[in-house]
């Protein structure tokens, strides 16, 4: 009988706790955000072209100037009606109508007047239907723990949307709420790869000390160097936001990296927490020296690789900067000591730095772990 109320005293906990951060969460999001821009009687609706009216291909394939349409509208107050409307050839609004394309229109209404526009194709079933297929394969491929994986990657999102996103709204620090987030989604996400286990404990040590030494390194960097948050290419439309609702933008950079190195740092303290463990059960005779000697042999392996998936990611998000860097042939002085440069080469290589001390951090946690707790 009391080993039968232990596991039931365990799910009343655990429920608990969930329905409070639940409660918490949906607090937290009934903010009243400031109004930014005045949408009186704008909105997005879908609808569907059934006729060309006048196109804009040219001969030479390319599209000039703009398209007259005719969109049966599928939602919106004017569902089900055949509005005549435009489609511009820009390469950020609009898009290129053919009969039965589905598209979003953008529609205001003010009395008996109608005005709208095609805002772009509708991609919403494409990109929910390739999220589907994605969490799919993770579930077939890695079975249990697959779907385990796919459980902690929804939540992450869920956490960054409907915690990270309300707070920084508030005025909190950014940085700080990162560091929050960083914490919340490593437990639960290892949690669910791991359960509580030993293996959990040392991974989600690890991967915190890389991902707070990637914070760290993005610091000092910042005050030796003089680029911050605020040298960012969107902070005209940011300083919007810190003067409405005093949103503290100059650090939105640096929680942005620790949120981006928090993969690859989790990565690598998990794949040396459990090879670890894996020694620990195949010899338990092994000493705490042998046991940090193989697992920063593990980690001298990984390291490499995962240092380079970072740089590689974040000059990957940089290489239209750079092609027009090359394009114009702009001096190496003007191009190392560009604001776009130094943030590139702050957050690639201060993730690095997290992902590399991550490494001794992990194995010296999991050293102690494993060869004290029984």
């Amino acid at each position: 009988m009391p080993q039968l109320k232990k596991p039931i005293t365990k799910y009343v906990i655990s429920a608990v706790l969930l329905a409070v951060a639940l409660i918490s969460v949906i607090r937290l999001n009934n903010v009243t955000k400031t109004q930014l821009i005045n949408r009186t009687g704008q909105t997005f609706e879908t609808g569907v072209v059934v006729q060309i009216l006048q196109d804009n291909l040219q001969e030479d394939g390319m599209r000039i100037g703009q398209q007259t349409v005719v969109v049966r509208m599928t939602s919106g107050e004017k569902k089900g009606q055949e509005l005549t409307t435009t489609s511009s050839a820009g390469y950020l609004f609009g898009a290129a109508c053919t009969v039965g394309l589905r598209v979003v229109v953008l529609q205001s209404i003010a009395g008996d007047t109608v005005i709208t526009s095609v805002y772009s194709m509708d991609r919403k079933e494409i990109i929910i239907g390739f999220a589907l297929l994605y969490l799919l394969a993770l579930c077939v491929i890695g079975g249990w723990k697959g779907a385990r994986g796919a459980l902690g990657l929804i939540f992450t999102f869920a956490s960054i949307i409907y915690i990270y996103l309300p707070l920084v709204y508030l005025g909190y620090s950014p940085f700080m709420t990162a560091v929050l987030i960083c914490g919340i989604t490593t437990a639960v996400t290892l949690y669910l790869i791991g359960g509580a286990t030993r293996k959990t404990l040392c991974a989600t040590t690890g991967t915190l000390a890389g991902v707070i030494i990637a914070g760290v390194t993005a610091t000092i960097f910042s005050k030796m160097t003089g680029v911050t948050g605020w040298n960012v290419s969107d902070i005209e439309s940011l300083l919007t936001l810190y003067e409405t609702d005093h949103v503290q933008v100059g650090g939105l950079l640096f929680s942005g990296l620790l949120i981006s190195a928090l993969g690859a740092v989790m990565d690598v303290a998990m794949s040396i927490s459990s090879s670890m463990q894996e020694l620990c059960d195949q010899n338990p005779e092994i000493s705490r020296m042998e046991l940090m000697k193989a697992g920063m042999r593990v980690g001298r392996d990984m390291m490499g690789t995962d240092s380079n998936t970072l740089i590689l990611a974040f000059a990957g998000t940089s290489l239209s900067m750079l092609l027009m860097n090359y394009a114009y042939d702009l001096p190496f002085l003007q191009i190392i000591n560009s604001n776009n440069i130094g943030i590139a080469v702050m957050q690639g290589l201060s993730g690095s730095f997290g992902v590399v001390l991550s490494v001794p951090c992990t194995v010296f946690a999991a050293a102690y772990v494993y060869k004290s707790m029984p």
